[in-house]
């Protein structure tokens, strides 16, 4: 009775042992299957995060480029995420790491929508100051043209005006002549007989030309192109210069002026031949022309 006792206590405490043990191992497994469970959810979660942070890098990325200009905050912001990257990705994976990530990329964002809103207001501007330049810019270039075509118009009027005001000749004649003993001048043709040349010109009026004391020059050529006379030198603005025999002094008054002026002839007699004689004004234009024959 005492060994059926017996037989009977290790047969309920190898059931309670088997029980035990089947109840171990199910816990064991539980343990298992949560731990790694846990550990695809921390992966996932991990890869959520680092896939996050490189949108936000790439966002940063094209803001930049976009960027006219170099913006350092961008670049800080963007070069600060690369780190977070590499920090997650070298990271012992634990929910408390995580979570602490996860409220950084959150930070990260509203950084993010910050720093672009005052891009966004730095480019809308630039662009403003740009068309501002822009417009100023045509505007300048606009009155420069109108500068331009004012200063060719006035110097055009200026020459148009200078032009008209210049004096000019309506009559020109040479004379060789004799003076008698009575002080009479009478015109001869022969290289022997003359004394001097008699040269008169007719200035002709201009209204608009400046009244004035004025000077004319004049140039005697005799048949081997000689000058004739005092033989003086005057040169132009420009650089020119003239030989001339004779300078005519007179006062202009924007009225018809005849004038008459005399070369005598050189030492002995004039030669024979063609004489050619010119008056030029104060600036050495030509003003008229004349030749004449000695015999």
């Amino acid at each position: 009775m005492s060994e059926k006792k017996s037989n009977t206590g290790l047969k309920v405490l190898a059931v309670l042992l088997g029980v035990g043990l089947l109840a171990s191992i199910a816990y064991t497994v539980s343990l298992y299957k949560d731990r790694e469970k846990t550990k695809t959810v921390l992966t996932q979660e991990k890869e959520y995060v680092v896939n996050d942070l490189t949108s936000l890098q790439s966002e940063y990325d094209k803001a930049i480029m976009e960027s006219n200009a170099t913006n350092e905050e961008l670049v800080e912001a963007r070069d600060r995420i690369a780190k977070y990257i590499d920090s997650v990705k070298t990271m012992k994976t634990d929910i408390s790491s995580l979570s602490r990530y996860r409220r950084q990329v959150d930070l990260l964002k509203k950084e993010r929508a910050f720093l672009l809103k005052k891009v966004d207001s730095l480019t809308t501007s630039n662009t403003m100051l740009a068309m501002e330049r822009d417009s100023t810019y045509q505007e300048l270039s606009r009155q420069t043209v109108f500068n331009d075509s004012l200063v060719v118009q006035n110097t055009q009027l200026a020459d148009a005006v200078e032009k008209g005001s210049a004096l000019n000749l309506s009559k020109f004649s040479v004379d060789a002549v004799k003076e008698r003993s009575s002080g009479k001048l009478v015109s001869t043709t022969r290289a022997g007989r003359a004394d001097k040349l008699k040269i008169c010109f007719t200035v002709a009026d201009n209204a608009i030309a400046q009244a004035g004391d004025r000077e004319f020059y004049l140039e005697v050529l005799d048949p081997q192109g000689n000058v004739l006379g005092e033989g003086t030198t005057k040169s132009n603005e420009g650089g020119a210069s003239l030989t001339y025999s004779k300078a005519t002094a007179f006062y202009y008054e924007n009225r018809t002026l005849d004038i008459c002026d005399y070369v005598n002839k050189p030492t002995g007699d004039f030669q024979k031949g063609n004489y050619m004689a010119i008056v030029y004004d104060s600036k050495l234009k030509i003003l008229g022309k004349s030749e004449f024959t000695l015999k």
